[in-house]
């Protein structure tokens, strides 16, 4: 499939410049014992293999100047009592990101990620119940969740030569929840 993605893109582009890698899924456990070993390898394969893949079979095509953006979470740096193992994904993916920013900088690629934070995603209505759908996104400073479009602009910027001196860092959109890392 990864390969596929690719070829589509070099068939209807001609090259390759960007890539941005995102995908989601969460589930919600009250204990990490309940995390069973089917559903943390989803999880880890659905954010952070697919990352691993993708950018793999990109990376022939890609040349100096072009822009990787991974898409993590703010669940990687504040984690998350109840999806253990999609904050663990994601604080892998921010790892993934650091590392192969420094390994293709000779390459003059850049590698950065996004972490939105409370947005209104598909991911949102599968994963919480409808009692914490209504408060989903008041405890940011903002008040209120976010919506995709107030996040696109962020791998706009990534992506353009406007960031062309920023690599391995990763852009917050989360309404002001402040993160170290």
């Amino acid at each position: 499939h990864s390969q596929a993605v690719i070829d589509l893109a070099l068939d209807t582009h001609g090259h390759l410049d960007v890539l941005v890698n995102n995908a989601g899924v969460m589930m919600l456990k009250p204990s990490l014992v309940e995390v069973d070993s089917a559903e943390r390898a989803m999880v880890f394969h659905t954010l952070v293999f697919s990352q691993f893949i993708l950018t793999q079979k990109a990376l022939p095509y890609l040349r100096a100047g072009s822009a990787i953006i991974n898409t993590a979470a703010t669940e990687a740096y504040v984690g998350a009592s109840q999806a253990i193992s999609y904050a663990a994904a994601n604080g892998a993916i921010v790892s993934f990101t650091r590392s192969l920013a420094l390994s293709l900088a000779p390459r003059e690629i850049r590698v950065n990620a996004v972490a939105p934070g409370s947005i209104w995603t598909p991911l949102i209505d599968a994963s919480i119940s409808r009692e914490e759908v209504a408060d989903f996104g008041n405890h940011v400073p903002l008040g209120r969740p976010g919506q995709p479009a107030e996040v696109a602009p962020a791998y706009v910027f990534l992506a353009c030569r406007d960031a062309s001196y920023i690599t391995g860092q990763v852009l917050h959109v989360n309404g002001g929840v402040i993160v170290n890392g």
